[in-house]
C-alpha cells in the first residue's frame, strides 16, 4: 500500500481571519472545515486502510482516497493563506506586514514539525515541510488578482511537471546531487536530502505541488457567498477532472507503445489503470511515456489537472451543502475533525508509530481504519465543544504572537 500521502494541511488560521466579502455565513465557514474533515479521513484511508487491491467497492473507495486527499489539503492551504493575509483585499500597512510575519512563522513551525514527524520513521511520507516551503514561495503572490493566480496555477501545472521530470533524470544520471546535499545545511540538520528533496527528489516536490496552492489562493479571492459562483466552481472542477484523467486515458491508448513503455518503466505495473490509479507504482526509469500518466502521485500535468478538479468539486460541494442546517448537524463530527486538523494529523502519525500499524496484517486494516476514524471524531467533537482551537492549533497560534511586534 502506498503511504505517500501526508494528506494534511493543518488548520493554520481561524476562518474568521480576514474580511471575506462582508460577513460570511456560518455555512460557508463550516463548509471549509467539512472539506478538511473529509480530506483527513481520506488520509486515514491512504495511511492505515486496506490496500486497494482488495477490489470491489471497498478497494475502489481506498483507491479514490489516494493522492486526491492531499491535493484537496494543498488547495485548502492556499485558501487559508489568503484568509490570513486578507480576503478579498490583502491587508496593507502594519496589519499587512504582521500578516506576512504570521505566515512566515507558521511556515517555519510546519517545516520543523514535519521533520520531527519524519524522524519518527513511519511509513507516512510527511508533507508538512513541503507545505511550509510552499507558503514561503507563494507569499509574495498573495496580492495578485484571482485571474492572475489562476493563470499562474495553470502555467505551473503545464510546465513544472516537465521541468521536474528532466531534473529527476539529471539527478539520477550524475553525482552532482551528492555535492549539493553535502553543502546543504538543511540536509545536515534534518538528516535528509534537504532542499533537493523538497524541490526535486521527494514524494511531494514543491515544483509540482505549487499549482494546488495557487489554485486555492485564486479560489479564496472570489465571492463564494454567491451560489452561482459555487455552482460554476463545481462544474469547472468536474470539467478539469475529465480533462486530466480523460486526457491521460486517451494519451495512453492513442500514443503507440505508451502503455508498454509505462509498464516497463515501473517494472511491470498495470499501465492500463495508470490514468487514474496509484496501482501503476513509481517509475524506475526516466521513460518519457511517464508524462502521459494521470495517477494521483505521478507528478504529471494530467494528474495535477485531475486532482485539482476533484478538489474544486469537493470544496464547492461542501460549501453548498453546509448552508443547510440538517447537513451541518449530520456533518458535525467531520467538521470538528477538520477544525483541529493539525492536531489530528500529528496525532495519527504518533498513533501509527505507537500502535505499530505498519506491521499489522492486512486483515486488520479495515478495523484499524474504522478505529482511527471513530477515535478522531469522538475526541474532536469533545474538544471543540469547549475550545476554539485544537491543542497544536493553540501552539501554532501562540508561536505567531511575535508578529504583533512588527511595525
Amino acid at each position: 500500500m502506498r503511504h505517500g500521502v501526508s494528506e494534511a494541511v493543518p488548520y493554520t488560521a481561524p476562518l474568521t481571519e480576514g474580511s471575506p466579502f462582508g460577513t460570511p455565513s456560518t455555512g460557508r465557514l463550516i463548509g471549509l472545515d467539512l472539506a478538511r474533515g473529509l480530506a483527513i479521513f481520506g488520509m486515514f484511508a491512504a495511511h492505515v486502510g486496506p490496500d486497494p487491491s482488495v477490489g470491489g467497492p471497498l478497494g475502489w473507495a481506498m483507491e479514490v482516497s489516494h493522492g486526491r486527499s492531499s491535493a484537496l489539503f494543498a488547495l485548502l492551504a492556499g485558501f487559508t493563506l489568503v484568509l490570513i493575509t486578507g480576503r478579498p483585499q490583502p491587508r496593507t500597512g502594519r496589519p499587512g506586514r504582521q500578516a506576512v510575519g504570521r505566515v512566515l512563522i507558521r511556515a517555519a513551525v510546519l517545516m520543523a514539525v514535519g521533520y520531527v514527524l519524519t524522524a519518527m520513521d513511519t511509513s507516512v511520507d510527511v508533507i508538512l515541510a513541503s507545505y511550509g516551503l510552499l507558503f514561503i514561495l507563494v507569499l509574495p503572490l498573495h496580492r495578485l488578482r484571482p485571474a492572475t493566480l489562476a493563470v499562474l496555477a495553470a502555467a505551473a501545472a503545464l510546465v513544472m511537471p516537465q521541468v521536474l521530470f528532466l531534473l529527476r533524470i539529471a539527478v539520477d544520471g550524475g553525482s552532482w546531487a551528492d555535492t549539493v546535499v553535502a553543502a546543504d545545511p538543511l540536509a545536515r540538520l534534518t538528516d535528509t536530502d534537504g532542499f533537493l528533496e523538497l524541490f526535486v527528489t521527494g514524494e511531494y516536490p514543491v515544483l509540482t505541488w505549487l499549482p494546488f496552492i495557487l489554485a486555492g489562493m485564486a479560489l479564496a479571492k472570489v465571492d463564494l457567498t454567491r451560489p452561482r459562483v459555487l455552482a460554476r466552481t463545481a462544474r469547472f472542477g468536474a470539467a478539469l477532472a475529465v480533462v486530466g484523467y480523460g486526457g491521460s486515458w486517451l494519451a495512453l491508448h492513442l500514443v503507440p507503445g505508451a502503455q508498454a513503455a509505462v509498464s516497463a518503466a515501473t517494472d511491470g505495473g498495470p499501465a492500463a489503470s495508470a490514468w487514474w490509479s496509484d496501482a501503476v507504482g513509481d517509475p524506475t526509469t526516466g521513460a518519457p511515456a511517464w508524462l502521459l500518466v494521470g495517477a494521483p502521485h505521478s507528478q504529471t500535468t494530467w494528474s495535477i489537472l485531475g486532482n485539482t478538479g476533484v478538489a474544486l468539486c469537493v470544496l464547492a460541494t461542501c460549501l453548498m451543502a453546509a448552508e443547510y442546517a440538517g447537513v451541518r448537524r449530520v456533518a458535525t463530527p467531520f467538521v470538528a475533525v477538520g477544525s483541529v486538523s493539525l492536531t489530528v494529523y500529528v496525532g495519527h502519525i504518533i498513533a501509527i508509530k505507537t500502535l505499530g500499524t505498519d506491521d499489522m496484517p492486512d486483515a486488520a486494516a479495515l478495523p484499524v481504519l474504522l478505529g482511527f476514524i471513530a477515535v478522531a471524531m469522538l475526541l474532536a467533537v469533545a474538544w471543540t465543544r469547549r475550545f476554539r482551537r485544537g491543542p497544536l492549533e493553540y501552539m501554532l497560534y501562540a508561536a505567531t504572537t511575535p508578529a504583533r511586534l512588527i511595525h
